[in-house]
């Protein structure tokens, strides 16, 4: 296992006491466009900033512009938080992503000391705010007023439900062959309902399914498997009294139940793991005006994997105090499922260690791998994407495809949404590679490569 922890050994002892040592690579990927990415590189310049201060919270600077007085721009690095008097709407815009570069590429030259009046007052604010905040979460829910909200919102679910399974009948009895004459209004119309019901993770898949008539051969193989998840789930809601806790759970989920993080922590009988966590790989998608990250884990000691989901509007940033590349120390608490996967850090003991990939973990084989993704969907049928992290792959192209391929030949073929094939090609370099990916069924979305000693995430190629 090659692993180099700074100041640490390997059985995972106490890290660096630091709350987030921020890098380069985490900063840029708070960028809200490339375009931003690239101006703040600009702005990464220490001359074009009349003041550089930090102190152990927060980081500051004034920078000269177009106009009579320089733009203030302030971060907070607890979350990070930032704010600007450029007129720009983006968060964090160039002169926040150039300050923050500044910090962790020059940090000699952002001088440490008291906060300014202007940044004070700021922080001082945050804090009121943050503390407003606080008091509303800890004032006493009624209880009768929310089990009126649960009650009406089931109602709907119910309807909702009903509604969905005439639907699906509908399309069995008229044949999957009329679907592909229907245009997308067909499908969002029964999504639309499902909106209405408060089933948004049921509408998300009425939505998915519009495109699959189109997607060549074996789409109605596909189809039918979409549709006989669908009805599983109706039927299972149907009854859902009656079936054990973890089913129930895992049901309420797929329809869009959402359970709050300060409510898993709480919960007496939650699955906790404490370990010392690979961060594996980091994946963001856009749904809607939101970005999606998920960040997957694999702990050392328990090989447990675990999803870390993350969301945040377009103009925010996303949080990343978990960051690919490292080993978080800590616990993590596991949200209640058929086959639990998402999970919350509860406690963290220190900053985290760097380590180094390839390491000695994942499957030597394709065919190991799908007989354990197998497993998973024997226990969750409704499964979307699996960790999948493979030893000793050959990536190739075969005509327009791309995949990876095993020593005994097996083959996976990568998502026709991976735009870095030629890249990951040229960094094999004809070798063998560990590569880390969610496995969607049918295909590989590669995330993270370990090659010659070193763990490199595919966004960054």
């Amino acid at each position: 296992m090659l692993i180099q922890m700074i100041r640490a050994q390997r059985a995972c002892p106490s890290f660096l006491s630091m709350s987030m040592n921020w890098t380069t690579e985490q900063v840029l990927a708070l960028s809200p466009d490339p375009s931003s990415t690239k101006s703040g590189q600009q702005l990464a310049n220490p001359n074009k900033w009349g003041v550089l201060g930090h102190d152990a919270v927060a980081l500051w600077g004034e920078c000269q512009g177009s106009g009579k007085s320089p733009y203030r721009t302030q971060i907070d690095l607890s979350e990070p938080a930032f704010r600007c008097s450029c007129p720009s709407r983006k968060f964090p815009c160039k002169h926040a992503l150039g300050l923050f570069l500044i910090f962790t590429g020059q940090s000699e030259k952002v001088i440490q000391g008291d906060p300014p009046d202007w940044m004070q007052e700021w922080l001082e604010k945050r804090s009121q705010s943050s503390q407003k905040k606080q008091e509303k979460a800890d004032k006493p829910v009624d209880p009768a007023a929310q089990a009126k909200r649960v009650a009406q919102r089931e109602t709907k679910v119910t309807a909702g439900l009903a509604e969905l399974d005439l639907f699906l009948r509908d399309v069995v009895r008229q044949g999957l062959a009329t679907v592909q004459a229907q245009p997308y209004s067909y499908w969002d119309r029964a999504a639309a309902r499902l909106v209405d019901a408060q089933a948004p993770v049921l509408a998300k898949r009425i939505r998915g399914m519009a495109s699959i008539p189109y997607l060549g051969q074996g789409w109605a193989e596909r189809l039918l498997a979409e549709l006989g998840k669908l009805h599983l789930l109706v039927q299972g809601y149907g009854r859902l009294e009656s079936l054990p806790a973890a089913v129930q759970a895992e049901l309420r989920t797929q329809v869009g139940w959402t359970l709050k993080q300060e409510e898993l922590l709480s919960l007496a009988d939650s699955m906790v793991y404490s370990d010392c966590w690979w961060v594996l790989g980091r994946r963001v998608t856009e749904e809607d005006d939101l970005q999606v990250q998920r960040i997957w884990l694999q702990g050392k000691n328990s090989g447990r994997s675990a999803l870390l989901l993350n969301f945040a509007h377009r103009s925010q940033a996303l949080e990343c105090s978990v960051w690919p590349g490292t080993v978080l120390e800590g616990e993590l608490a596991f949200y209640p499922g058929l086959y639990p996967l998402r999970a919350v850090v509860k406690t963290r003991v220190s900053g985290d260690a760097v380590w180094v990939g390839p390491m000695d973990e994942g499957y030597d084989s394709i065919g190991d791998a799908i007989a354990a993704y197998g497993l998973a969907l024997a226990q969750n049928p409704w499964l979307e994407v699996f960790p999948m992290l493979l030893n000793a792959m050959m990536p190739y192209r075969q005509g327009d495809d791309f995949g990876l391929a095993d020593a005994e030949g097996a083959m996976v073929p990568l998502d026709s949404g991976f735009q870095k094939e030629w890249s990951l090609i040229a960094l094999s370099g004809g070798y063998p590679v560990q590569v880390f990916g969610e496995w969607n069924g049918s295909t590989l979305m590669p995330l993270s490569v370990g090659v010659q000693g070193r763990w490199i995430q595919v966004e960054a190629l």
